[in-house]
């Protein structure tokens, strides 16, 4: 629409407008603090709600984050150059208890050093107790060896990873971590808890994830068509156990609950039902789910026809109307601690629903010691974002086209002691940005990574960058979705056409599930 005279002054008047050349320096580091879990929010320091886009980092074998092997400087100004605010970084019960009863306090040190090292770089830290097929007698990984009496008998055969779940043997250990039949959950919850006292009072631990991907053992028939609330009931029983250890040593620390693993295969979890499960006990506990879309990993994994990737839009639709629920009943916050496989469709499905439901992710996976930027290629831009990192008020709806760069952004404002920060990619405004704000000024420097505003009163602000000439997108209407989602694109996007795994340059972007 034109504006002439009168309607000109308006406009300058309401909208702060600046096209500027596209920054190239990384953004500044300031210091983080403490997050806390606020109903559905994860609050900073600030009084800000905080929205988390990262990346998995896990060393699955030993020695485990050994000297010279882990996330190097390259590694963290890549992350950084590209705005990601949170590294989901493996530890396993393997690593931090590897004879019985025995701490290994020496990796205990390389793993907060680690963790320090992202925090003086302003990236929150996950500390993800990961395995994967149990033990490593199966092939896998996590639970020592010592911790588990079960194993594989001569006759079976080993599918390996994901199949080997199926294994008779590999049931029986699970059952016996479920039933505690050897102590194995009271020694995890001895190390998870000899975690947590390392890093008490370390303002960049976002928390820790109690289990990866746990498997249900023999009752694993029973989880499907709609999911296992006994099951489940025993499940949770067993995560505020844990829960339980991890608070006696550190009584702040937020712990991040994942369903079972059924739940990538498309069952929903019964976490927080009652009277399935008794409701979420204490606070600041999180729900930490992935999104993987199964006929994509069966197309990885066992060679089947890459076109069974047309499934995934309905696939992803159930996993994240699920993630809905678990929302409403349970009123805890949300993070996707792992999704991806290389396709920047399937990419594009799960980030337009985060987007949706302004719900941070962490993608699987990147790997240390890249001499090259692996986020140049098809896969990179769609999740190198312009999205608000911190909000000094509530979120509303927001959207961002992955193939221009237009964002636009809405949020009420509350009270807070830093104002709103939104990252703008570095990869989305080749000949700069604007920037336009209605309710709020931009009080950051021109050319700014962070764009940072501050609300001129009570009511709504929008926020909308773009490059200079184009139109750029609107706000959504209506709140934050709570529903399945019916669209698989950004706003404003068509689908991505992009290959499978296309990243453009070589380094470790890993392409697959855990």
């Amino acid at each position: 629409m034109r504006k002439y005279g009168v309607a000109i002054a308006a406009a300058i008047a309401a909208f702060s407008l600046i096209a500027l050349p596209a920054a190239s320096a990384a953004p500044p580091t300031t210091p983080i603090t403490a997050l806390r879990a606020e109903g559905t929010e994860l609050v900073d320091g600030h009084g800000r709600t905080v929205l988390l886009h990262g990346v998995n980092n896990v060393d699955k074998d030993a020695p485990y984050l050994p000297a010279g092997e882990t996330l190097t400087n390259q590694d963290m100004d890549i992350l950084v150059e590209h705005g990601f605010n949170t590294v989901r970084l493996g530890t396993s019960f393997d690593a931090l208890m590897p004879q019985r009863g025995q701490i290994d306090e020496a990796y205990l040190d390389r793993l907060t050093g680690v963790v320090d090292y992202l925090t003086a770089r302003g990236i929150y830290v996950l500390l993800d107790n990961h395995q994967d097929g149990l033990s490593k007698p199966w092939g896998g990984n996590g639970f020592p060896a010592w911790s588990i009496e079960s194993r594989p008998a001569t006759w079976e055969p080993n599918p390996g990873f994901p199949l080997y779940n199926l294994m008779p043997s590999m049931n029986v250990g699970w059952d016996e971590v479920w039933n505690n039949t050897h102590g194995a959950l009271d020694y995890l919850g001895t190390a998870l808890g000899a975690l947590a006292a390392k890093v008490e009072g370390k303002p960049g631990v976002m928390g820790i994830e109690l289990m990866n991907e746990p498997w249900p053992g023999s009752p694993f028939l029973t989880c499907f068509p709609n999911g296992c609330p006994d099951f489940d009931r025993k499940y949770q029983a067993a995560m505020q156990k844990l829960t339980d250890a991890v608070r006696a040593e550190n009584p702040t620390i937020p712990v991040y609950w994942e369903p079972n693993v059924t739940w990538n295969q498309m069952m929903p979890s019964n976490l927080f039902n009652p009277p399935a499960t008794p409701a979420v006990a204490g606070p600041d506990t999180v729900f930490a789910p992935h999104d993987y879309c199964i006929p994509s990993q069966l197309a990885i994994y066992l060679g089947l026809p890459q076109a069974l990737r047309g499934l995934c839009v309905p696939q992803q639709d159930l996993t994240w109307s699920h993630i809905d629920e678990m929302t409403e009943r349970a009123n805890i916050p949300t993070i996707v601690t792992e999704f991806g496989d290389g396709d920047p469709t399937v990419l594009r499905n799960t980030l337009a629903r985060a987007d949706e439901r302004f719900i941070g992710w962490q993608y699987w996976h990147f790997g240390a010691g890249n001499t090259t930027d692996p986020f140049l290629g098809d896969v990179g831009r769609q999740l190198v974002r312009t999205y608000p990192q911190a909000t000094a008020g509530t979120p509303g709806r927001m959207a961002f086209d992955a193939d221009n760069g237009d964002f636009a952004y809405r949020y009420t404002p509350r009270a807070a002691t830093r104002p709103t920060e939104i990252f703008v990619s570095d990869l989305h405004y080749p000949d700069g940005y604007q920037v336009s704000v209605d309710g709020g000024h931009v009080t950051s420097a021109p050319g700014a990574r962070i764009v940072t505003v501050v609300a001129d009163s009570s009511g709504p602000v929008t926020v909308k960058i773009n490059r200079p000439g184009s139109p750029g997108i609107d706000v959504p209407d209506g709140p934050i979705t709570t529903g399945s989602s019916g669209s698989s694109g950004n706003p404003g996007s068509s689908a991505s056409s992009g290959s499978s795994g296309s990243l453009g340059s070589s380094g470790s972007l890993g392409s697959s599930g855990s």
